[in-house]
């Protein structure tokens, strides 16, 4: 269409959301398709935080509030980061917004001008490279190792850096891998931003309480406090309080920052859901041990899906430190066809004849930035994952 913008035009429709559209519309359709795209959990919001919403809709709290948050849930967002993360922030350092994906969608918009640079490791949450692009700036991709569970090297980040760089854009434990960096990994790439006094880091935090087998989850400006005045520190509610629809994200960074941000947000959204604000408030500052019991789970159906899919003839699956993802490689696969005749010539090809011939809706690795891969969910029930695992199995036992 004529009218539309040339930076749309440079922008692609989400690839998780369009593979969770589609299973719903198979299902609703009557196909028996199991959907294993949606980065959600299948838990509910905990109870404590359902009254706490109610309560606040009862007492009439249900006006507009300030753009970048009520007061009550910046206090907390600030408890939140001394508490866990050893991170001090004031609440004017502290914005609140429509979920996560605003929060980055925000800061980007508010920095970004044309030519400036924003590094992103590969594989990658699919929003992060079009968000630059609406932006205005340009994505550079750095490509993980597998054989380093996907991801980036010190020197691949060095590598990657130029004058026009403005943004590192961090994600540990990671959508898609699950992949999380230790603090010597993390370390060793605080040390080469240190080295690039132009470039800020942005982290999506959101998978903080997702990790297993020990791992300890650490933030970039935690690890490398010399980062703290260029570092924007993004998390949510979404994932471990099972409140994605709820939609509240929050960040804490330089002053500067975030007014900025908060001129994007007051002429766009305003303010976040009220009621959804108060929620957040318990869900931060209430009962928390939940949280491990709903990891333990997370971490049992990880090990089931892990085996399950190694157990697949042509796939390889790491076994990841956090998150609720894994993304095993289809190396093996290609150059194969299904029995259904497709010729499985790359992840996507791979993805399709999945959901056409077994109904396992999946994500295809390319929409990741790497392939051949593709992302598996489990988060869902043990039952769903081992029969899903069954049909993927089966479906990779016919190629020939």
């Amino acid at each position: 269409m004529p009218f539309l913008s040339d930076t749309l035009a440079a922008v692609k429709p989400s690839p998780t959301v369009a593979v969770t559209q589609l299973a719903r519309e198979l299902k609703a359709a009557g196909r028996d398709v199991i959907g294993l795209g949606a980065g959600e959990p299948d838990f509910d919001t905990p109870d404590t935080i359902k009254a706490a919403a109610i309560a606040a809709i009862e007492a009439g709290k249900t006006k507009y509030t300030p753009p970048d948050g009520i007061p009550e849930l910046k206090e907390a967002i600030c408890a939140k980061f001394a508490r866990e993360n050893g991170l001090r922030y004031a609440p004017s350092q502290v914005i609140v917004c429509t979920g996560g994906k605003q929060v980055l969608y925000n800061a980007l918009m508010a920095t970004l001008n044309p030519g400036d640079e924003v590094v992103i490791p590969a594989p990658y949450w699919v929003s992060y490279p079009d968000m630059v692009r609406l932006g205005q700036g340009t994505p550079v991709i750095v490509k993980g190792e597998r054989a380093r569970g996907y991801k980036i090297t010190p020197e691949a980040l060095e590598a990657a850096i130029t004058p026009a760089t403005k943004w590192f854009i961090f994600n540990s434990p990671s959508n898609p891998t699950g992949a999380g960096y230790t603090r010597d990994e993390l370390k060793a790439l605080t040390d080469v931003l240190m080295r690039h006094p132009q470039v800020w880091v942005m982290t999506d935090d959101m998978y903080e309480h997702l990790a297993y087998d020990g791992f300890e989850f650490v933030t970039p400006a935690q690890v490398e406090p010399g980062l703290y005045d260029r570092t924007l520190t993004c998390n949510g509610v979404s994932k471990a309080y099972a409140m994605t629809g709820w939609r509240i994200g929050y960040a804490a960074g330089p002053e500067a920052l975030i007014k900025a941000m908060l001129k994007v947000q007051s002429q766009s959204t305003t303010n976040p859901c009220s009621i959804s604000q108060w929620a957040s408030v318990e869900a931060l500052n209430g009962p928390q041990d939940f949280l491990a019991e709903r990891a333990a789970h997370f971490l049992r159906r990880r090990d089931l899906v892990v085996a399950g899919l190694n157990a697949c003839p042509g796939i390889a699956c790491a076994v990841p430190e956090g998150a609720f993802y894994v993304y095993p490689s289809i190396e093996g696969c290609l150059g194969k066809t299904s029995k259904g005749g497709v010729a499985i010539v790359d992840d996507e090809a791979f993805c399709t004849a999945l959901l056409e011939e077994e109904g396992v809706a999946v994500v295809f690795g390319a929409a990741f930035g790497l392939s051949p891969n593709f992302r598996v969910s489990y988060a869902t029930s043990d039952a769903v994952l081992e029969e899903a695992c069954a049909r993927i199995k089966r479906f990779c036992e016919g190629l020939s």
